[in-house]
């Protein structure tokens, strides 16, 4: 199992960090995103159209996940849950991931 992301994607991840950190000051989020960064794959994502997911912004996972060869995408957001298929990529919610692949 790897952990696949894109330019755009640690992009916004350091982006809703910043936006955590200063509602939570006392957690570091940069050590976690850090780690993201150098344990990730990066990939090149295609274009894809933006009605791959109901929230155009959102397509970006999905290009990603498809340019790592990815079966899923991780996420809570309803948008992309409900784009779950698109191109045989599945996306689950945390706790599913957590149930389906780290559970032993």
């Amino acid at each position: 199992m790897e952990l696949v992301a894109s330019a755009e994607i640690l992009v916004e991840y350091r982006r809703v960090g910043e936006r955590l950190h200063r509602k939570y000051p006392s957690i570091d989020i940069d050590a976690i995103l850090d780690l993201v960064t150098y344990e990730a794959y990066i990939v090149l994502p295609p274009s894809l159209p933006a009605t791959a997911c109901d929230d155009a912004d959102d397509v970006k996972f999905l290009a990603c996940a498809l340019a790592g060869g990815a079966q899923h995408v991780v996420s809570g957001d309803k948008a992309l849950l409900r784009a779950s298929g698109f191109r045989g990529v599945a996306v689950i919610t945390p706790r599913e991931f957590v149930r389906e692949h780290l559970r032993r």
